[in-house]
């Protein structure tokens, strides 16, 4: 599991381009399962639902799967299938999350790095975005007036998330995982003013607890 993870994780930060090029496996035997996949879906009565596939980047370009580009083959990727057991409301909601555009992610870097653009260097720590040129600080990414809030209570993330016009998820790689895990959020400064100010008392006293249990 741990071996295709960074992979799928690099395609959707925008940085791979397209998703077969990391495929570990024979295409050929991938196309194979697809196509038998289908036609039990098919027998089966499910109903295909084609989804959209968006980077996780400032302009949030349409993610691309096969090397051909060929519309039928990246149709068949996109398209997901559902129960036509579900009711009309859930296979609603269900189509509007799956095409939910995706959160903004950036990297808190493991080790120092270099700007690709103003050619600034930075330390282990410092926030960047990937590109496929290389790593953009948060100024040269038009995300500089951006405050960090710590992923230390999920109540006020939600209402940042929610009152900032923009925003961005903060991952940093796990080597022991072998994954990117979350950090925390960047938004901006008024709107983790306003959902400091919103939290109810009980939330205000969690969020001073895991304060503490972080920061001893």
């Amino acid at each position: 599991m741990a071996g295709w993870r960074p992979n799928l994780d690099r395609w959707k930060q925008g940085r791979v381009p397209y998703l077969e090029q990391v495929v570990q496996g024979n295409l050929g035997k991938v196309s194979t399962a697809m196509t038998e996949f289908r036609r039990w879906a098919q027998a089966s009565g499910l109903t295909p639902s084609e989804t959209t596939y968006l980077a996780r980047t400032r302009d949030g370009h349409q993610l691309r799967f096969s090397a051909s580009a060929d519309p039928s083959i990246e149709q068949a990727y996109r398209t997901h299938w559902v129960s036509p057991e579900l009711s009309k409301r859930k296979r609603e909601r269900l189509v509007e999350r799956q095409n939910r555009p995706p959160d903004l992610v950036v990297i808190a870097a493991s080790k120092p790095w270099t700007c690709t653009v103003c050619r600034g260097e930075f330390g282990a720590g410092a926030i960047l975005m990937m590109d496929d040129a290389g790593p953009h600080c948060m100024d040269c990414s038009d995300l500089g007036h951006l405050e960090y809030l710590p992923a230390s209570n999920a109540a006020l993330t939600r209402r940042a998330t929610k009152l900032s016009r923009l925003s961005a998820v903060v991952v940093r790689w796990s080597r022991s995982r072998k994954r990117y895990e979350r950090q925390g959020i960047l938004a901006e400064p008024e709107a983790i003013e306003q959902a400091e100010a919103e939290l109810t008392e009980g939330e205000v006293r969690e969020h001073r607890r895991l304060g503490d249990e972080l920061h001893p």
